[in-house]
């Protein structure tokens, strides 16, 4: 049998998708083009409004496409939020499985493909368990250079524009040793940088009753000691943290270990306190500050990462330029400006004072044109610093690599691009040593001084599935 994936999303959809592969491939499923494969696979998102119709329209391109036996199925997000309704917007559906089923994609293409003809009228939802499989832990097989390694799924943050928790449960923690097994996994097979994410990475452990903020570090401890590899080879790159849940000791950590990129990514949402109060999101702006500072004072270097949403339910003029004025006052190297989008059954669809499609335009466009100099600014500070990076590609046209350092996570942010020494070209996974020239808002121009010789990587079996279960139960 073969199977055609398609991944839609954040980066734990992207992590998700990995483990539905490694799970297919270790029952004898094979990789293969859509209009080879006997399974159709899409991983959706279900998070906003765009991301849903992306999702939808996805599946039903696929769909229309169908060869006779061919099956489409339907997985994650969306799949979990709409349950069979799903199938009245893709009439092509033939399968629906939740992002909290995951794990057990084999069962459920097993029972699919069993059903007796008369049954096949209608798609097959696979019905729940007895518990919820988010952040199940499979062997991993790693793909590239850098690699996603979820820790934490679900949500306990009682965001009032937020609808994850309601199709993702609360937060759910995966075992330590789960975490450390899938690095060393991935580090054996070549992965230079591993990627740590959750809905809220810093509530990592919360749920079997670790102090507020004091898991993620203690796990991070964990990582840097007991994963091995070659010095100065392996990055642990930080994303999806809450500030609410950040700490002096993450601080010291990330200070300790130099295997922790200094990169933090931390979605703030807003930088006035009502607007805060208003979206349930933590609203101490002096708290806030007071991390920030502390956390440039330790690590000179770092990156800090975050996100904004303008035009939430109330936010006035008065309120929107003090986000501004916050953004300035913190110059933050990396920023993404998103306009508030009214999910149903969400506390903020409900609130009064909605604000006008054309003004969350006009805000978003504002919001944006104001972080461009700052984020220029924090990227002419780099020149002629000499960093490490890893080659993502290779352009033709222009004759430079696409390389990424400490300073650019996969996805979100830009490239440095790589001008190589006479007669070189560089393949991803590449490691550079380079020398920043030039600085633009996203990219960074740089000149190779050294390249460092490929590591070693070990065979790559199929995982045999499934390490253990995904977390811990609750402590009494």
């Amino acid at each position: 049998m073969r199977y055609h994936l398609v991944t839609l999303g954040c980066a734990k959809n992207v992590a998700d998708s990995e483990g539905i592969g490694a799970l297919l491939r270790g029952a004898g499923y094979r990789p293969a083009c859509s209009d080879e494969a006997d399974v159709l696979i899409v991983n959706t998102c279900g998070f906003l409004q765009a991301a849903r119709h992306e999702s939808v329209e996805t599946l039903n391109a696929l769909g229309r496409g169908k060869r006779p036996g061919q099956l489409l199925v339907a997985a994650g997000c969306l799949s979990e939020r709409l349950g069979a309704a799903l199938q009245h917007e893709v009439p092509g559906l033939d399968g629906i499985i939740g992002t909290q089923q995951w794990s057990r994609i084999t069962e459920f293409l097993e029972r699919l493909q069993d059903r007796r003809v008369e049954e096949r009228w209608r798609a097959f939802v696979m019905p729940a368990d007895a518990r919820n499989h988010v952040v199940d832990s499979v062997g991993r097989r790693a793909e590239g250079h850098s690699a996603y390694l979820k820790i934490a799924d679900g949500c306990s943050a009682p965001c009032a524009f937020c609808t994850i928790p309601s199709f993702k449960g609360l937060q759910r923690s995966k075992r330590p040793g789960a975490v450390i097994a899938e690095a060393q996994q991935l580090v054996a097979q070549g992965v230079e940088e591993i990627v740590l994410v959750a809905q809220d990475l810093t509530a990592y452990g919360h749920d079997w009753g670790e102090s507020t903020g004091q898991g993620l570090p203690t796990l991070l401890e964990q990582l840097c000691t007991e994963v091995e590899a070659p010095e100065g080879r392996l990055w642990f790159r930080l994303m999806y943290a809450y500030p609410g849940h950040a700490t002096e000791r993450l601080i010291e950590v990330m200070a300790h270990f130099s295997q922790i990129l200094p990169y933090l990514d931390m979605p703030l949402q807003h930088g006035d306190r009502s607007v805060l109060k208003r979206m349930r999101r933590p609203h101490n702006m002096q708290r806030q500050a007071r991390f920030f500072e502390q956390l440039r004072a330790t690590l000179p270097d770092i990156t800090l990462r975050t996100t904004f949403i303008v035009g939430h339910p109330g936010e006035g003029e008065a309120e929107f330029e003090r986000l501004l004025e916050f953004m300035s006052a913190m110059q933050f190297d990396k920023v993404g400006i998103f306009q508030y989008s009214s999910e149903p059954g969400t506390i903020s669809t409900a609130m009064a004072d909605q604000v006008p499609a054309a003004v969350k335009q006009a805000r978003w466009e504002r919001a944006m044109a104001h972080q461009q100099p700052i984020a220029l600014a924090r990227q002419e500070a780099q020149l002629g610093r000499v960093l490490d990076v890893l080659v993502e590609g290779w352009d033709p046209e222009r004759g430079v690599a696409l390389a990424r350092s400490y300073r650019e996570a996969p996805e979100v942010d830009g490239y440095v691009l790589v001008t190589p020494r006479r007669g070189e070209q560089y393949e991803p996974g590449d490691r550079l040593t380079v020398r920043i020239g030039a600085a633009m808002p996203y990219d960074l121009e740089a000149r190779t001084v050294k390249r460092h010789p490929r590591l070693p990587r070990q065979s790559r079996p199929e995982p045999a599935g499934l390490i253990g279960l995904g977390t811990i139960p609750v402590a009494p």
